[in-house]
């Protein structure tokens, strides 16, 4: 009985073994131009940091009262391997790392788990303390990065203006999300007199009590009528240093206006934790990362084209300069792979023509690039 054989079939049915050829290079061409391409691969990080703050609360009341009971309930997580603790005076941080057999699909899920639990015992943890906060983003790397800077303008100006343009680099197709690097958080400082205040006798405490009354909003009750419901509310929340002047401060039966025993000025947090400088200037950088699976290249042209618009409606004073190119990266990265591919091909042909003949050297000629398309 004979077999079947594929060079035979292809031979006496050559029409469909050209569309067949012809299709897979079509095919293989279509799948190398729409490939995805990233400087580094997708990788899943099983590694979550959970933190929290207490101000005053030894590094001893931290892990018994803070990170005792949060261990726990992180030991209840699934596919939970090992938590590693740090604790110090006020604060406290945790490492929770899942285990190497886990699928990557799941990390999400165990992520919403480990969230829900450790929420779920927040009432039982000590007044005052801040958190826990989460943070499992350490995959997430910035495909391009932008500094904004403005020679005469505040940070307070500086952040304004990032935010309008992270809402408009938002919109561009692929992009997952934008970062804010060295923006600082705006404080209202409360600068006291210490001599002053021991003539009027008024202690620091007292004023850091008034300031936490005031500022606190509190349901007052509600009205019921006969269409709806109406909310009371007591809002005493303060909403400047010109209200935060008023807060009336009393110490041994006398009243006293803040704003007349203390300075009161707005201003970024100082010392800074965290600043950016682009050429010597103060500025904000923003991190654009782009989605999963994406075609950097595409996205990069993308990007330039939203980055055009938006630098011709800058407000003038503003300057937004582009520090990181992972695009143009792996555009060159792409280059050289294609040089090289040529270079090793045209090898491989001419010792195929020399040794071989015409011929057979044809044959592989078109087998080299037809193998690559249907892979």
């Amino acid at each position: 009985m004979k077999g079947f054989n594929l060079s035979e079939w292809a031979v006496t049915h050559r029409p469909l073994t050209l569309f067949l050829i012809l299709l897979v290079s079509l095919s293989g061409t279509w799948a190398y131009l729409h490939l995805g391409r990233a400087e580094d691969p997708d990788f899943t990080v099983k590694i979550m940091i959970i933190s929290a703050q207490w101000p005053g609360a030894t590094a001893d009341e931290m892990q018994r009262l803070v990170a005792d009971p949060i261990e726990k309930k992180l030991q209840e997580v699934p596919y939970f391997d090992k938590v590693k603790t740090y604790s110090r005076p006020g604060s406290v941080v945790m490492q929770l790392t899942l285990m190497d057999s886990m699928p990557p699909s799941e990390v999400k899920e165990s992520w919403y788990q480990t969230r829900k639990r450790v929420s779920d015992i927040k009432i039982n943890l000590p007044s005052g303390v801040l958190g826990p906060f989460f943070n499992d983003e350490f995959g997430d790397v910035d495909s391009l990065l932008y500094v904004l800077t403005g020679q005469d303008f505040t940070l307070r100006e500086l952040k304004d203006e990032a935010e309008i343009i992270r809402q408009a680099l938002l919109r561009v197709p692929s992009v997952a999300k934008v970062r804010f690097y060295g923006e600082q958080a705006e404080c209202i400082y409360v600068e006291l007199n210490h001599a002053k205040l021991a003539t009027l006798g008024v202690t620091a405490q007292t004023i850091f009590t008034s300031i936490a009354k005031q500022n606190a909003v509190t349901p007052a009750g509600d009205l019921e009528t006969a269409a709806d419901t109406i909310y009371l509310r007591v809002d005493g929340s303060l909403k400047g240093t010109e209200a935060l002047a008023e807060v009336p401060v009393q110490s041994n039966g006398k009243i006293f206006r803040l704003g007349d025993i203390a300075t009161l000025r707005r201003g970024p947090q100082d010392p800074p934790t965290f600043t950016v400088r682009h050429e010597g200037t103060p500025g904000i950088a923003l991190g654009v990362v782009m989605a999963k699976g994406a075609n950097i290249q595409e996205f990069g042209h993308h990007l330039n084209a939203a980055m055009a618009r938006i630098r011709e409606n800058l407000p003038l004073g503003f300057e937004i300069s582009q520090v990181a190119d992972q695009p143009e990266v792996v555009s060159e990265s792409v280059k050289e792979f294609v040089r090289s591919f040529v270079e090793a091909l045209v090898i491989v042909l001419a010792v195929s023509f020399l040794s071989l003949g015409w011929r057979t050297g044809v044959v592989v000629a078109l087998a080299v690039p037809l193998v690559l398309a249907m892979v």
